[in-house]
């Protein structure tokens, strides 16, 4: 039977991380966490599970979370956030998987989100994310935000079950959210040389509301259907107006 390895990346969470480690018994035979300097009790709750734990200064999701499969000692690898959990059906899923994991293969997960009050049906669901992995094989992109497995050349094989994401408990967190994950994105966006013109914040931010809100029945998440359409226009709209403002006062930065 195949061991696994739960790599996680941690900052001051210790409202949320406790629920995410208890998730992973009886899956992950052990726990990596790569802490940024944590100064609340993330740290203490993190050591009832695990003494696998290092410290490293944030460069961004995805080499932090390659800083964390790298320490691993199984070269099978999976991957959870602090605010993330797995749902009992998808424990069993890989549970059932586990004696015949094909290293050629990377599995991919639904994540459902519970936002403020409720959970997201539609709108954000069911936002695969590949989280099961062998690091000999593949490893996550160096991407700044919006971090990813690499999948080239890879089978991809759905799991059935859910990723459990807490994700915003008030419009405060979503909004701080949508302020610091923007200046990273439009840096990102800058590195890979998209073209951002005049227009591109509003069409770009207009179809991203149109495709959660319409396309994916948002509005059958009912009020939170609508903020996470609305406010998704919001974070699209800032981070490509942040580029494009980047590429007029810093020219230097635009590639």
């Amino acid at each position: 039977m195949a061991k696994i390895s739960a790599c996680i990346i941690s900052f001051n969470e210790e409202k949320k991380i406790e629920d995410c480690l208890k998730s992973l018994k009886d899956v992950a035979d052990e726990i990596i966490i790569v802490d940024s300097y944590s100064t609340d009790s993330t740290l203490e709750i993190a050591k009832r599970y695990t003494h696998r734990i290092y410290q490293h200064n944030f460069e961004g999701y995805g080499k932090q979370k390659n800083q964390a499969v790298d320490k691993a000692a199984n070269d099978w690898i999976i991957s959870l956030d602090c605010d993330e959990r797995l749902s009992t059906e998808l424990r069993a899923s890989i549970l059932s998987i586990k004696q015949e994991l094909d290293r050629n293969t990377v599995y991919s997960m639904a994540r459902k989100t519970f936002y403020i009050y409720r959970w997201l049906n539609h709108c954000w669901y069911p936002d695969r994310k590949v989280r099961l992995f062998n690091k000999t094989r593949t490893r996550w992109l160096d991407n700044d935000v919006h971090e990813s497995i690499d999948t080239s050349s890879m089978q991809v094989i759905p799991l059935s079950g859910d990723i459990l994401h807490y994700s915003f408990d008030s419009f405060s967190d979503h909004l701080k959210t949508i302020d610091r994950f923007t200046e990273t994105g439009a840096n990102d966006l800058l590195k890979k040389g998209k073209p951002v013109g005049f227009l591109t914040p509003v069409t770009h931010a207009s179809w991203t509301f149109f495709k959660l809100y319409i396309l994916k029945r948002g509005f059958l998440d009912g009020f939170a259907g609508l903020a996470v359409a609305v406010l998704s226009y919001m974070h699209v709209f800032i981070k490509y107006a942040r580029a494009y403002l980047m590429q007029k006062t810093h020219p230097d930065k635009a590639s």
